[in-house]
């Protein structure tokens, strides 16, 4: 390991490993020698801080990361071919650029599970709006004789309209490779958000569908109460016994085979049912259902049920006297498990019944995630009980759920494209604890905990996070020996063991301190720590707490990780962008630019052509539209971009032009009072950018967590430039 140096910044000791360097890198750094950067003895190299293990699971069930080695891009689902269990294929929706779907292949046990390409299906032109792309996947249950291979997605139809539709791939050498794609079924969908994707084989033989209403806010097209048309509903046929001329036979018993409304349909009611199980102890049939505005479904569905949207969304009614959308309220089943938009759950992902052998307490339980709260859920359905199981972590936008030959049970992961086995709880070793004071993390001095660990390296950045008017301190340290990556974004990519740091004030008070731990599963982990009244010491916690006059919410675990996005590489203000300045300084020293001293002392890999175009500050002095778009590239883009989480097709990086923003003139799933629109060219109070930062804490509220009071100053910005915008590019 090569000498540590030590930098003073604005009065601020920081030792900075550089073991990655030369012997004549290490002994200078190319910078002013009157900027206070020198050499360190090796008794100041840092110690102490690094990315402790994950909190001990407080449930019997655990997420273990599998599969590693499989380079998977943009996975939907999941599954493996009926009676075998030694490879998985794994639908792939599609890329943001237009390739086509695809669907991959990797062995089940061996440690080398690299993925091979088995089908395309596409190109796909239609993938990067909305819910478009491959959706998901379901083997035959007779598949060792036909081969066939069923897949649901979106595409292109005529005059690119999307269009949904369900076909099937044929296999002759048993999924080594699939060819010859024939449709079933499609239909024209008039916009971008809530298609379902839902598929699933039940023990009956026949295939079950789930679409969604196909359009935003509250079903405006009035098709999930009809009964005709696929829109709203559970679908099922039969693609075994087809009559002469058609591609699918509807099941005897389905509830319109004999008229009054689309023959396939089995159940209607549905605003997005995004997945579709079979119980395969039972045969029961399982859909999450994602809410609008309030509630998130779980409902078991049964042939011929109304499950009431839009008249009632979970059993909160809604548009009950509009005939148009909800023309009876007669007869509506419930679901089984309604969950408010109380910070619980925001995006429902259905699951699957558990009927594996490994959790014995988990047998019978319903298992099913949220995509924006990242949370991983087990029902009891009997007692409507529900355990989160993941509560420290690993959190994921969690796109569906796959079981195993042996009735284990799989998570797969959007952000990170990641997939998890829900495994049993080890016992705890002794070993297993995670500090639950700040001055036991060894990131800070253990005898003031106000100064953070040698090692930490201080940095400033351009546009401030809205943090309810709060001054905040940040650091961050990467093990010894290691770089720093940037991405085509920008965003620094911090190697495992890395810390990011950062201490909240109030009035000059603290807080919070926050850690951002890169933990060696690959994935980060947020952990709050709140102040005592005297400031000697901070605390593990989360929830409400009061600081004089003031009330602070600090962050669970999994609400850290779902502002600290994948898509924005977790840390956030570490990114170029945010990072093109010279270091904060306390008392007027002289200070290097941030990313020229990184750069030298061989702490961040960067090309020297690399171009920078830095983030301006909001409330500065520079052109408008450039002040407004870092505000919501700051406070908003870490969900609002490709594989953020956000809903909509919004992109909010500062990088994006306004045309590819997608937000001008384009309506919002949302709708408060007369906004609609995400932006309404020269009307603010139209414009859902400008109008749910007002809005109170709850599901309207933007950013929806970290914040209760409104940045006045930084939405006037945003008021003053969409004034300013007369017509859309």
């Amino acid at each position: 390991m090569s000498p540590s140096r030590v930098s003073h910044w604005g009065g601020l000791i920081v030792v900075v490993a550089t073991a990655c360097v030369g012997d004549s890198d290490a002994r200078s750094t190319g910078l002013d020698p009157k900027l206070g950067v020198q050499e360190a003895s090796p008794d100041e190299r840092p110690t102490g801080c690094f990315a402790h293990a994950r909190p001990p699971a407080s449930t019997a069930v655990s997420l273990e990361p599998v599969f590693a080695n499989a380079k998977l891009k943009a996975p939907m689902m999941m599954a493996q071919i009926p009676g075998d269990g030694s490879r998985w294929f794994v639908a792939e929706r599609g890329t943001t650029n237009g390739e086509a779907a695809r669907i991959v292949s990797f062995p089940a046990s061996t440690p080398f599970e690299a993925e091979t390409v088995v089908a395309t299906v596409g190109p796909l032109q239609y993938v990067t709006d909305g819910e478009g792309g491959m959706l998901g996947l379901a083997f035959h249950p007779n598949f060792a004789q036909n081969g066939r291979l069923y897949v649901t997605w979106v595409t292109s139809g005529s005059n690119g309209v999307a269009r949904s539709a369900v076909g099937y791939l044929t296999s002759a050498d048993g999924g080594l490779s699939f060819a010859g794609y024939s449709e079933i079924l499609s239909f024209d969908q008039p916009a971008s958000p809530h298609k379902g994707g839902g598929i699933a084989f039940g023990k009956d033989g026949y295939l079950y569908l789930s679409f969604g209403d196909g359009a935003y806010p509250a079903d405006v097209m009035g098709v999930a109460q009809r009964r005709d048309g696929m829109f709203g509903k559970v679908l099922r046929i039969d693609v075994d016994n087809v009559p002469l001329g058609t591609t699918y036979g509807i099941p005897p018993d389905n509830p319109f085979h004999d008229g009054g409304g689309e023959p396939a349909t089995f159940a209607w009611g549905f605003r997005n049912p995004v997945r579709l199980s079979v119980d395969r102890g039972t045969g029961d049939v399982w859909v999450g259902d994602v809410g609008d505005a309030h509630r998130e479904e779980i409902n078991l569905v049964l042939g011929g049920q109304n499950y009431g949207w839009p008249c009632r969304e979970g059993t909160l009614d809604l548009l009950v006297n509009d005939s148009l959308r909800c023309p009876s309220t007669v007869g509506l089943t419930p679901p089984v498990l309604e969950q408010a938009h109380d910070g619980k759950s925001r995006s429902i992902t259905g699951g699957v019944v558990y009927r594996g052998k490994a959790i014995p307490d988990l047998v019978g339980k319903y298992v099913f995630g949220d995509f924006v709260t990242q949370e991983i859920f087990g029902l009891e359905t009997a007692t409507q009980t529900v355990t989160t199981f993941n509560p420290s972590g690993p959190t994921g936008m969690w796109i569906s759920f796959a079981e195993d030959q042996d009735g284990e049970v799989y998570a797969l992961s959007f952000s990170g494209h990641a997939i998890y086995k829900l495994v049993p709880t080890p016992a705890a070793d002794g070993m297993a604890s995670f500090p639950n004071r700040l001055s036991l993390t060894g990131c800070v001095d253990p005898n003031d905990p106000k100064k953070p660990a040698p090692g930490f390296v201080n940095y400033g950045v351009n546009a401030e996070l809205w943090s309810d008017g709060a001054t905040k301190d940040r650091w961050f340290a990467i093990p010894d020996g290691t770089r720093i990556g940037v991405d085509a974004d920008g965003d620094l990519e911090l190697p495992i063991g890395s810390v990011a740091m950062k201490t909240f004030k109030l009035d000059g008070r603290l807080v919070e301190t926050r850690l951002l731990m890169h933990h060696a599963d690959g994935d980060w982990g947020g952990y709050a720590y709140a102040w005592n009244d005297d400031g000697t010491d901070a605390v593990l916690a989360s929830g409400p707490k009061t600081f004089g006059d003031r009330v602070w919410t600090l962050p669970t675990q999994s609400e850290c990780l779902r502002c600290h996005t994948t898509a924005a590489k977790r840390t956030l203000g570490l990114e170029l962008r945010q990072l093109d300045r010279d270091f904060p300084s306390l008392d007027g020293t002289p200070t290097a630019n941030q990313i020229d001293w990184l750069t030298s002392v061989g702490m961040l890999d960067l090309a020297p052509d690399t171009p920078r175009d830095p983030l301006p500050n909001p409330l500065g002095d520079g052109p408008l539209d450039k002040r407004a778009r870092a505000w919501l590239h700051v406070n908003c883009s870490s969900c609002h971009r490709p594989g953020g989480g956000g809903r909509g097709a919004a992109d909010l990086r500062y990088s994006m032009s306004l045309h590819d923003a997608r937000v001008c003139n384009q309506l919002g799933e949302a709708q408060i009072g007369s906004a609609k629109w995400l932006l309404a060219a020269g009307s603010p109070e139209l414009s859902l950018l400008a109008t749910r930062p007002r809005e109170p804490p709850g599901y309207f509220r933007m950013p929806p967590i970290g914040t209760t009071v409104v940045d006045e100053a930084g939405v006037g910005v945003l008021d003053a430039w969409i004034r300013d915008q007369t017509d859309c590019p």
